[in-house]
């Protein structure tokens, strides 16, 4: 059975972080055949609105609002100033949503991004209880706006709070509220999940966004991914979202150093956008 969706790409296959001058590659993503583009907001004051609302409609591409979350925005945090730099720039990420015409605002947004320890359980219970409350403030902020928030697991190595989808069902669960949503990455589920079909069936109807790229954050399809499990789960919760390509380019430096990325993961980033969405609309056939 095919699979009902869209495709969309990362800027950040390309280069970081996004400005004035990354709306230059609409054109380039269009002409591959991409039905949208993922737009990380890294920081908000370097969107430009008017032209990215322009660029948008000018080739045909929905916009994906993906948030950033270094060391400054941790909700996690002992010190609520942390809280309240995450919330002001979840404000700006929300308007910019808003303004594109977006649905919801994504990531891992529950803590700072390499923040992976050995905690205790009792700081665990601690952190997580931070993490519940702040992100119900966020899902209030979120229904100002008509938006939802789609809440990212990240493997071990880059969070000790979230690893699979069970335990993200947990934070939402104890969130409960309508606005928190679920995002899927099978990078990070290809690490940490026992069974992709299964975790894929669990976020249910909450998975709102779905990105690929191979076990090694390559092409998609040059890898051991189990693509058949990720598209029997699909189909299993009529999935009708966006299928995302996210993975990142050697040449900018502080984005490689931040995901590990120290060599090139495809002959051209152009090759690794058109070679994987190729596979991925013969996969979706199927």
């Amino acid at each position: 059975m095919a699979l009902d969706v869209t495709f969309a790409v990362s800027t950040w296959l390309w280069t970081s972080p996004f400005n004035k001058e990354t709306i230059n590659l609409f054109p380039k993503i269009k002409s591959y055949g991409f039905d949208s583009v993922e737009i990380p907001v890294e920081d908000p004051t370097l969107i430009d609105l008017p032209s990215l609302k322009t660029a948008l409609a000018d080739n045909g591409l929905a916009p994906i609002i993906c948030g950033a979350f270094g060391t400054s925005r941790d909700l996690t945090h002992e010190d609520p100033s942390f809280h309240q730099t995450s919330f002001d720039y979840l404000d700006a990420c929300f308007e910019i949503t808003s303004q594109l015409g977006a649905k919801f605002v994504a990531g891992p947004m529950y803590s700072a991004v390499g923040k992976a320890r050995l905690v205790s359980p009792e700081q665990k219970k601690i952190e997580w209880d931070r993490a519940v409350i702040n992100l119900r403030k966020v899902c209030g902020k979120a229904r100002t706006h008509g938006l939802e928030i789609a809440i990212e697991t990240l493997n071990r190595f880059e969070t000790d709070l979230i690893n699979t989808c069970e335990e993200l069902m947990e934070l939402i669960n104890d969130i409960n509220e309508p606005e928190a949503k679920v995002i899927l990455d099978g990078f990070h589920m290809n690490i940490e999940e026992r069974d992709a079909e299964a975790a894929i069936k669990l976020a249910g109807d909450k998975l709102i966004h779905f990105q690929v790229s191979e076990n090694y954050r390559g092409t998609p399809g040059t890898g051991q991914t189990k693509w058949d499990a990720y598209k029997r789960g699909l189909e299993a919760i009529n999935y009708k979202g966006a299928v995302s390509i996210e993975s990142f380019t050697p040449q900018v430096k502080e984005l490689a150093g931040a995901v590990c990325i120290w060599k090139p993961l495809a002959e051209s980033q152009d090759g690794f956008a058109k070679d994987g969405l190729e596979f991925l609309k013969k996969w979706a056939k199927e």
